[in-house]
């Protein structure tokens, strides 16, 4: 390829007006309380599904940039004529030997076979810009082959991984304002909606994948030691149990101690939901850890005061 190309073509897009820029991102970033949407550039990824509401773990995607397949050389000779006049008001001297050097690969390829791919990455990771810059600007690749960090159905899926949110739900406890030592407390959620959620990460006419996050089980956390709090989320299910008149109390916690001594004389208990993940119709094995997400509350405890009288 000549190496003047990705020079003139990577300042072509650095100095480009935004109206003539290249696609924008399919998802934007925006603020969802702690969690930000995946914000991807120069892609052709979209999403549908579960990936704009609700809370996300982290979970980052493992090389965040790649190769995505573009026009074929026709198409993409034709594109890139259409910027010799703003190659003309860019430059100096001479400009029509610098576009022909620019256009010179394009050109070449018409009548092959093969389509261009172009490099995508994910601007939220802060390694996502560096890692797309020591990508060729342009690839012309051949029918049927996928270039060397081409992206792939498991590089897709880690895409749609990287979307996939949770609902954050609201701890519920009974009693709800205070407890009190060795009162059984009752621990359920409230807010969780559809305990399956799942996100599509498409490639349009080229490929698709969908993970599915299920909500499983609950951990419990009562925010002490093991001596000043006994633990049951044997039968907690999914969401936990509310107070029901003469049940077993399976999901809770039973506090031993008040807490007077602790600090805002409260013990913050933790709610962790649980959500293994799956892909759905997957060609190759991918395993994925489950989506966690911790959610808090404030718990006073007081020790109830009996009057004996003689």
């Amino acid at each position: 390829m000549n190496p003047l190309l990705p020079v003139l073509a990577a300042s072509l897009l650095l100095l480009r007006p935004a109206a003539a820029a290249a696609d924008p991102p399919q998802v934007e970033k925006r603020e969802h309380g702690r969690t930000k949407e995946v914000f991807l550039r120069n892609s052709k990824i979209v999403f549908s599904g579960d990936a704009k509401s609700g809370k996300r773990d982290g979970y980052r995607i493992p090389r965040p940039c790649w190769y995505e397949p573009d026009l074929n050389a026709e198409d993409m000779f034709k594109k890139q004529q259409g910027e010799r006049g703003y190659f003309n008001r860019t430059y100096r001297g001479d400009r029509g030997a610098q576009f022909g050097q620019f256009i010179q690969p394009f050109e070449d390829k018409v009548g092959k076979p093969g389509r261009w791919w172009v490099p995508a990455y994910d601007a939220s990771d802060p390694n996502g810009e560096l890692c797309a810059a020591n990508l060729e600007e342009f690839l012309f690749v051949p029918p049927g082959t996928t270039p060397p960090s081409g992206i792939t159905i498991k590089e897709l899926a880690d895409v749609a991984r990287a979307a996939l949110t949770v609902p954050e739900p609201t701890i519920k406890l009974s009693p709800d304002a205070k407890s009190f030592v060795n009162l059984p407390t009752y621990v359920w959620l409230e807010g969780i909606g559809q305990p399956r959620r799942s996100v599509t990460a498409t490639l349009p006419g080229v490929m698709s994948v969908t993970v599915v996050a299920t909500l499983k089980s609950i951990t419990i956390d009562p925010g002490t030691t093991t001596d000043r709090a006994e633990v049951r989320q044997d039968g907690c299910g999914a969401t936990g149990k509310p107070y029901v008149k003469g049940a077993e109390f399976t999901c809770g916690v039973r506090y031993m101690r008040a807490s007077i001594d602790q600090p805002a004389e409260k013990y913050v208990l933790t709610v962790t939901t649980v959500w293994p993940v799956e892909v759905t119709d997957q060609a190759v094995p991918i395993q994925y850890a489950p989506v966690q997400v911790d959610t808090t509350r404030d718990v006073p405890v007081g020790e109830i005061q009996s009057n004996v009288k003689p």
